[in-house]
């Protein structure tokens, strides 16, 4: 028997479930069955739902902030797992640190006290800083984030480890929702016309759906899964083809011509835009992150990869 009386039934409370990722891991929950095969119910937090709001199915919308622990405690009453998929990836360092650092020390404090042994948390690949990166287990170069952003998600790491989470650093996310590559791409393949640097980068890539499949496969395990794992798809992807797909599809710029690393940063710079040197360097430079163990820890298929998901050329 679950923790609110029910037999068999199992219940997952996702934080952000509105967000990018968040949202994939709800409709995802939505459509599984819970551990022996009874109801899986999703209770999906977010700071502007409401408990009268309507669900889908067997979605409960909760209006509940990572940085108010009353509305925390209440929310996860009864729940038998926690995906937690907030972060915040912009604005100032004062919020970043609130809601990376705090807000996660909340989240696992409040699953601890409503006894919780089941947590996912979402970190990033980006905690360990500037690459390139090529093949790397887990923790093969030293953590060394370069904004406050990947700092402070890099601090929330300690306390959801402390809780007995699944930590899953994703590499580059792409999919329905995505507000920062497919539009860095869009933005820095106009600015920087030629191929960069031969196109030959490998790059660590997942799509967000099966980013919540994994996440959906984590919390309904039969042995928990715990510690830290990269969590893209087994098999990286060059920054050609992920150009030449993108475009296909009207989504980035095709390669005119080709350009060494030098030329591509300087023509960066002599162009105006949103994104800067930062966002290349994660586009056209290594940054491979070896990401099977997860998959084979779950017992889950990564699927065709992120690429065919948009219909691969």
């Amino acid at each position: 028997m679950t923790p609110d009386g029910e037999a068999g039934r199992w219940t997952v409370a996702v934080t952000g479930s509105t967000g990018f990722i968040g949202s994939a891991v709800v409709r995802r929950l939505s459509g599984c069955a819970a551990p022996g095969g009874g109801p899986l119910r999703v209770r999906a937090l977010a700071r502007g739902a409401s408990s009268e709001a309507p669900g889908e199915g067997t979605v409960e919308r909760v209006r509940a902030d990572v940085t108010d622990a009353a509305s925390l405690r209440a929310a996860f009453k009864g729940v038998d797992a926690v995906v937690h998929a907030v972060s915040c990836v912009g604005g100032d360092a004062r919020q970043a640190w609130s809601v990376n650092l705090e807000g996660t020390t909340a989240v696992m404090a409040a699953a601890r006290e409503a006894g919780v042994d089941r947590i996912v948390h979402f970190s990033t690949a980006a905690v360990y800083g500037a690459g390139p990166h090529r093949g790397i287990d887990v923790d093969g170069v030293d953590a060394a984030p370069v904004s406050e952003a990947s700092r402070s998600r890099l601090a929330a790491e300690g306390p959801a480890l402390a809780a007995g989470a699944l930590v899953l650093r994703p590499g580059l996310v792409l999919g329905e929702g995505d507000r920062w590559v497919g539009p860095a791409l869009a933005e820095l393949t106009r600015r920087v016309p030629p191929e960069w640097d031969g196109g030959t980068a490998l790059l660590s890539l997942v799509d967000v759906d099966d980013l919540a499949r994994l996440a959906a496969a984590a919390v309904t395990a039969g042995t928990p899964v715990r510690g830290v794992h990269h969590a893209a798809h087994p098999v990286p992807v060059t920054s050609g083809r992920l150009r030449r797909v993108m475009a296909a599809h009207g989504l980035a710029e095709p390669a005119r011509g080709d350009a060494d690393w030098a030329q591509c940063t300087a023509l960066l710079a002599n162009t105006q835009g949103r994104w800067g040197q930062r966002q290349l360097e994660l586009l056209g430079r290594d940054h491979h992150y070896r990401s099977d163990l997860i998959w084979e820890l779950l017992a889950t298929d990564p699927g065709p990869g992120p690429l065919e998901r948009l219909g691969a050329v």
